[in-house]
């Protein structure tokens, strides 16, 4: 039964059809119905995107207009190298491998820098100040935590306060850089780098410029990287248990190039994510490090030995090495490497002979920039301080340079090794890879107590057997002025 509604209402309107003159069944009148409800549902569902489509056709025309109103880069002239340099190194971080300023933070103000007396906003006789790092254009720096090595060091076991005095100046470099955040960011990754870069800052790195530094110790090797240290110059000048040093060759020593504790230190570095510095060390631990080096090398401050045949500088074989091995060699700035014969005719011409036969041999992929300023006792009329890369960059242009190989060799060069450096040691660590455990072979250990609470019974029969005792061995061991007196404690 229908219900009094249903009878009540009024009839429904009839179902409006549409037909299709170009249809028809076997009478040739048929009809093909489309409800009305059909098309007013279609349309609700796809309405939102037909109002946006609608939208982004009508204001097409507007954006590509405004964009016809941005101010766009004029052609520069390829003579104009002053303009090229600027923007270049507006877009690109001009980042050199080595400055020595910390050292002389050390010699000169005893690591103390809160007195007033430093400023580096001000200008400061020698070669950096934070003036002329923004007048020269500066991206990034690597400042070296330096400690002189003594040859008369010549064990091992030979004790000193270098370690020691290594870590005031890794602590004394990151308070400088700390103390002006609008100028410098404390950096430990080349992302960093790049970002300090883009918010205005100079990337501030730290390295540190000897074996000898951290006592010939892979576990030091860690505890450096572990404080922020991301190059370690593998020998400065002086061996150590690691590796020959090219001053030893220089005065007449044998080469005996990377030891088996060097092969293992080179191995700890890659698995670290550590840059191996091999300035400094002789020719023949270059080819040494480079045959087994899992990542790319650096040579943070060297010149071309074909140019100079100082052997400081690197040999034409090991550049070719460098260009496989991915690494990077910077360019250094001292006069006495430039030209041994005449160091006082240095000009900034002679810096760019060694970066263009660097860049010859190895690639410009595989050059870029370690001026040793505030370290070099002489540098090149043209490069007198940190103001003057631009002047070097100019120098290049003129001699045929593209704005991309300057580009290279001003920052990008050292960026691009130091990611390949990370990944090579994320891909170590995740094959599972543990800290190495390798000593130097001569290595003494310490003794105790012959009482102490040992853990294997094989080391409590040997303390009892060699008659163990502690005070009397330290000072048996050539450490009377380092260990206090039985009655001192």
């Amino acid at each position: 039964m229908a219900s009094t509604a249903e009878t009540n209402s009024p009839p429904e309107p009839p179902l409006r059809t549409a037909t299709r003159p170009d249809t028809a069944d076997s009478d040739g009148n048929a009809l093909i119905v489309h409800p009305q409800a059909s098309q007013i549902s279609w349309f609700r569902r796809w309405r939102s995107a037909i109002i946006v489509a609608s939208f982004a056709v009508l204001i097409t025309p507007f954006t590509s207009l405004g964009s016809w109103f941005l101010p766009a880069e004029s052609p520069i002239d390829p003579t104009n190298y002053a303009l090229r340099t600027k923007r270049v190194l507006e877009r690109t971080p001009l980042i050199d491998g080595h400055n020595d300023l910390p050292w002389l933070l050390r010699v000169e103000l005893h690591n103390r820098i809160y007195d007033g007396r430093f400023d580096p906003n001000r200008r400061l006789l020698g070669h950096t100040d934070i003036g002329r790092m923004r007048q020269g254009m500066m991206g990034g720096q690597f400042w070296s935590v330096y400690i002189r090595c003594y040859t008369d060091l010549k064990h091992f076991e030979d004790p000193s306060w270098i370690v020691r005095d290594t870590l005031e100046q890794i602590d004394v470099a990151k308070r400088f850089i700390a103390e002006s955040p609008e100028t410098f960011t404390y950096c430990e990754t080349p992302a960093c780098a790049r970002a300090a870069f883009k918010n205005g800052r100079i990337a501030s790195m730290l390295g540190i410029e000897g074996g000898h530094q951290l006592g010939g110790s892979i576990a030091a090797v860690r505890q450096a990287y572990d404080l922020g240290v991301r190059y370690i110059t593998t020998t400065h000048n002086c061996d150590n248990a690691w590796a020959t040093s090219c001053t030893t060759v220089a005065r007449g020593g044998p080469d005996h190039g990377l030891t088996p504790l060097g092969a293992a230190y080179v191995r700890e570095s890659n698995r670290l994510g550590m840059m191996i510095d091999l300035s400094h060390v002789s020719h023949q631990t270059m080819r040494d490090a480079i045959s087994i080096s899992e990542a790319p090398v650096i040579f943070s401050h060297s010149g071309a030995y074909s140019v100079t045949p100082h052997l400081r500088n690197v040999p034409d074989d090991v550049l070719r090495s460098v260009r496989r091995n991915g690494g990077v060699v910077m360019a250094v700035f001292l006069n006495s490497f430039l030209n041994m014969e005449d160091p006082g005719a240095v000009t900034i011409h002679d810096v760019a002979d060694h970066i263009w036969h660097l860049a010859e041999v190895a690639g410009w992929e595989h050059v870029g920039l370690g001026s040793d300023f505030s370290g070099a006792t002489e540098t090149p009329p043209g490069l007198e301080d940190v103001s003057k890369y631009p002047d070097l960059m100019e120098v290049l242009m003129a001699r045929g340079a593209t704005d991309e190989q300057i580009r290279l060799l001003a920052g990008e060069n050292i960026l691009r090794v130091w990611e390949s450096i990370e990944l090579k040691a994320q891909e170590i660590q995740a094959r599972g890879e543990k800290p190495i455990e390798e000593e130097w072979e001569g290595r003494e250990w310490h003794k105790t107590f012959r009482d102490s609470p040992f853990m294997y019974r094989e080391t409590k029969e040997r303390a009892a057997k060699e008659s163990w005792d502690f005070y009397r061995m330290a000072k048996s061991e050539n450490h009377d002025s380092a260990v206090k007196a039985i009655d001192d404690i």
